[in-house]
């Protein structure tokens, strides 16, 4: 499946949600930036490989914010997908939030995988589409809802950090 394709098929599971714009970030269940194969799914659904960066697609427009280690190289990986770049830390460069608040309206919803973003950035995002008569939805995996051949989550065992290392047990 290429990105365009894709991205046609997360705008369809957007629609069939009542979602009109849905966050992909690059972030497993514990906030880490490198991600394990499953949590890829930024990756997955734009191509670009780097290890930093979020994804926002609307029902007629998609985005990618990544900071300036990657901006040749999301460049790159991004011709031919729509995708627009946005490159963070450049003077006039909305930021996320921005741009949603701009391309979202009243009675509109917001969504993503709520297991991927952290409390306290749900909690803004809450109270900016509060202020624009917009929801929130937490609780939809969507990219994993189109990626068939998605990686296993990992089995692996943990392991415990010494309280020399970890400062507490």
């Amino acid at each position: 499946m290429t990105v365009n394709e894709k991205i046609k098929a997360l705008r369809d599971r957007m629609s069939r949600h009542n979602i009109d714009i849905y966050i992909v970030p690059t972030c497993d269940f514990h906030g880490s930036e490198y991600v394990g194969d499953y949590f890829k799914t930024r990756e997955f659904i734009s191509g670009f490989t780097g290890s930093a960066g979020t994804v926002v697609v609307t029902l007629k427009e998609a985005a990618l914010w990544t900071d300036g280690r990657y901006f040749l190289q999301a460049e790159a990986q991004l011709v031919d997908t729509g995708i627009e770049l946005f490159k963070m830390g450049n003077e006039g460069v909305p930021t996320i939030e921005e741009y949603i608040v701009s391309h979202i309206g009243e009675g509109q919803s917001l969504g993503f995988d709520g297991r991927t973003v952290s409390a306290e950035e749900a909690d803004e995002l809450t109270e900016l589409l509060a202020k624009k008569g917009a929801t929130l939805q937490t609780d939809s995996d969507l990219v994993g809802e189109i990626w068939e051949d998605r990686p296993e989550l990992s089995a692996k065992p943990v392991w415990i950090l010494d309280e020399t290392y970890a400062g507490q047990s």
